[in-house]
């Protein structure tokens, strides 16, 4: 495997580094690959994708490799409801994606229906609405070469069946997983099992940990936040946290996949301090895993 960082790990380093500042950091870490997340806004589409063609220019010249372009979308919620206009305003993330270089996005499924709704608003309920999104984008991205993948957050499409269920009924060989490894504790989920659920389907890998407390103690204050099942936690360094990330990897290793781990990193510690650590963490990991 190759790792990687996202720039969403540098927090308000991206504004006192730039983008380009965070790159060369990567690099000087030893990172192989990055994703974006959303990327700076912009007043127009034209404004973001010439800093795209920038930054994929950049990324050539340092020898750094496109991991994914990390988006948001919401196929029930998202432009008002109108799920026609939200397929569209993803469709333009994906003619970011091509312009920075990527070759493969992920893209949201929905945070869920509204709370005042009693009835209806399971995720088999929201199936074929997700099932059309994702499909009619992937269908799009396919033309320009870049592949689609939903990622494990969110806590609506979070579980591994739901992903693992969606993945098959989108039922598109452009269509894939990006799979985290830490946020199946978001679901309360035990995390090697829910990645090697998920494993055979993956596009993409990010690497997280967690600090995790059981919701039935008392609330440990800042820095933390609640899972759906009310457990507390807090990012971490990897390799400093509860997640067993040696054994996720293994069970991605397991299913034959060999791309990129990209780091994700949330914790309260200086980004560069929690970035660089993790990295070697997980070399060490990826070393003894052979």
């Amino acid at each position: 495997m190759k790792i990687g960082v996202s720039l969403y790990s540098f927090h308000g380093y991206k504004d006192k580094l730039g983008y380009k500042g965070c790159i060369d950091k990567v690099v000087e870490f030893g990172g192989q690959a990055i994703d974006i997340s959303e990327g700076p806004a912009f007043a127009t589409q034209e404004e973001h994708l010439d800093f795209a063609r920038d930054i994929n220019a950049y990324c050539k010249q340092v020898g750094i490799e496109m991991g994914c372009y990390c988006v948001g979308s919401d196929f029930i919620n998202g432009s008002g409801g109108d799920i026609d206009a939200e397929i569209e305003r993803v469709k333009t993330k994906v003619d970011l994606a091509e312009a920075y270089g990527f070759k493969l996005i992920r893209h949201d499924a929905t945070y869920g229906y509204n709370a005042a709704m009693k009835h209806s608003r399971g995720f088999d309920n929201a199936l074929p609405r997700l099932v059309k999104g994702y499909r009619e984008v992937t269908e799009y991205a396919a033309a320009k070469g870049i592949k689609t993948c939903i990622e494990n957050h969110g806590f609506f499409a979070q579980d591994a069946e739901r992903i693992e269920k969606l993945i098959n009924a989108v039922a598109h060989d452009n269509f894939g997983a990006l799979v985290d490894i830490g946020n199946f504790s978001c679901a309360d989920e035990y995390n090697p099992r829910s990645v090697g659920i998920v494993a055979p389907y993956a596009f993409h890998a990010h690497a997280k940990d967690f600090h995790i407390k059981s919701g039935n103690g008392e609330n440990p204050g800042d820095g933390f936040f609640q899972s759906r099942g009310s457990n507390f936690l807090r990012g971490s360094i990897i390799g400093h946290g509860d997640v067993p990330v040696k054994q996720c990897i293994a069970a991605l290793k397991r299913a034959g996949y060999d791309g990129y781990l990209i780091i994700e990193f949330e914790g309260m510690e200086d980004p560069l301090v929690g970035i660089a650590v993790g990295m070697k963490n997980l070399k060490r990991i990826l070393a003894q895993l052979g």
